[in-house]
């Protein structure tokens, strides 16, 4: 039997021991089925049995299960509504703060702020499957379309509390072969948010092969489900096509002879846990393992997709005409209109003339209103120190990039000397570090001509534009 196994058991074993005094004497299961869920969690507060908290958080969670959506809304807003701060006790500790500022009044007004129902999830997590339950709980939260000050308040716990529970130090990387079990190889396919695995023959092709990688982050409340992964080709140069990649009919090479690893595809797999960030910590203890195990390896980079950029190029051309987009150029992209523009010869040599020192604007000068790229790829690896090293013109001819980039990708390079310092020029100075061949697209008009950088590198794109992906500035 594994650990979590183990453990699971002796979790249900507690519980089932502690339902069994929560209905012993005058609590009958009948008179706890009335017992309504407010009344539930006020009870799992003053608890102080450990059996018997278990079972009452395994009741609540059991009951919060069988809610229909509208139910389940309610109890969310249950939880906002009356498991906030003590008011009361919130507002003597300010009072006291105020004329002791000591370590022991900092402490009380610091409890007396957090919201009852971080101690009330705290405690439901004690059931069992209870991490698993509050993940698909959080899920269901950012499922719903309520954007009120009540969602932020109550996704803020979900966040503070699980951005401590999944902490870096309690995952564990197990890298994904042919070999893994079936029930976890059949998530990997599930989840797969990049580019999609038809079935297990072309998850086989991804995982069989020895010039290929793939690793997991798990945690050990969530044992047989990973929570991000990331593929990896090892291949002798850098691609710039994800069919250099995936192709059924690629030449197969011996991992000695690789000198690059690619990051082709990162999958986030609990929608529960969006915004707790793994794939950085991933990226850099995969970067770590490849080195020892092949200490051939040179170069680390991605072949990343660009998911905003189709949408922000549909706003540049919707916008009022600006010398930064030419009436020319305006015509040359119409051409993106035509579906099958991408099996003209003609047209792919026109847009791509225009597309790509677009493109580079999008990625080097246009910013969210928070100063960040706009493009949520871009904030990853840049945000990781990655430097943007290349433009690809249809590097993905799927209709998911098609239609979310023109079929754009690009590469980020992961130069282990430089991490720390591109890091810091994005954060400090808002500078995107690239390659000079990507900076030289700055350095044409949108028609492809050469310009005069003063002029027009300097200027932002984004005032031509009423929004970006990220919400623009008016």
């Amino acid at each position: 039997m594994s650990e979590a196994s183990f453990f699971t058991d002796m979790l249900q074993s507690i519980t089932d021991r502690g339902r069994q005094l929560l209905f012993s004497g005058s609590r009958t299961p009948q008179v706890v089925a009335e017992v309504d869920l407010r009344e539930l969690c006020e009870m799992l507060l003053s608890s102080r049995g450990e059996a018997s908290g278990m079972a009452l958080a395994a009741e609540i969670l059991d009951r919060w299960g069988a809610l229909e959506s509208v139910g389940a809304q309610s109890f969310l807003s249950m939880l906002h509504e009356q498991f906030g701060p003590d008011t009361a006790r919130l507002e003597q500790t300010i009072e006291h703060y105020r004329t002791d500022k000591s370590s022991a009044a900092v402490i009380a007004l610091h409890q007396a702020a957090e919201p009852r129902r971080q101690e009330l999830l705290r405690r439901l997590n004690h059931a069992p499957n209870g991490t698993a339950r509050l993940v698909r709980m959080r899920e269901q939260l950012l499922a719903s379309k309520d954007r009120s000050a009540e969602y932020n308040a109550l996704d803020a716990d979900f966040t503070h509390l699980f951005g401590s529970w999944f902490n870096r130090g309690f995952l564990t990387l197990r890298p994904i072969d042919w070999s893994t079990p079936a029930y976890i190889l059949e998530k990997i396919i599930k989840y797969e948010a990049v580019h999609e695995i038809a079935g297990w023959e072309e998850l086989r092709r991804r995982l069989a092969p020895a010039d290929r990688r793939c690793f997991a982050f798990f945690h050990p409340r969530l044992a047989d489900e990973p929570l991000v992964f990331v593929e990896v080709a090892l291949t002798r140069s850098v691609p710039s096509a994800i069919a250099d990649v995936l192709d059924e009919g690629r030449e197969q090479i011996s991992p000695d002879e690789a000198t690059t690893a690619v990051f082709y595809s990162i999958s986030n797999c609990q929608d529960g846990l969006r915004g707790i960030s793994f794939g950085n910590f991933l990226i850099k203890q995969v970067v770590d393992d490849l080195r020892r195990d092949l200490p051939g390896l040179k170069n680390f980079v991605t072949l990343s997709p660009v998911p905003g950029f189709a949408r922000w190029l549909a706003k540049a051309r919707s916008s009022t005409p600006d010398s930064l987009l030419s009436e020319a150029a305006r015509e040359t992209l119409m051409r993106l209109d035509d579906p099958n523009w991408a099996d003209e010869d003609d047209a792919v040599a026109e847009v791509e003339r225009v597309l790509l020192p677009l493109a580079a604007r999008y990625f080097l000068t246009e910013r969210t209103p928070e100063g960040r790229p706009v493009d949520p790829v871009a904030r990853f690896h840049l945000g990781n120190g990655a430097r943007l090293e290349r433009l690809n013109f249809l590097g993905d001819r799927s209709a998911k990039a098609m239609q979310q980039a023109h079929g754009l990708m690009v590469n980020y390079l992961y130069k282990l000397d430089d991490i720390v310092a591109n890091h810091e020029a994005l954060a400090q100075r808002g500078e995107v570090i690239a390659s000079t061949e990507v900076r030289s697209f700055l350095n044409q008009n949108d028609d492809g001509r050469r310009a005069d950088n003063r002029q027009q590198g300097s200027r932002p794109f984004a005032n031509i534009m009423n929004s970006t992906l990220g919400g623009g500035r008016k």
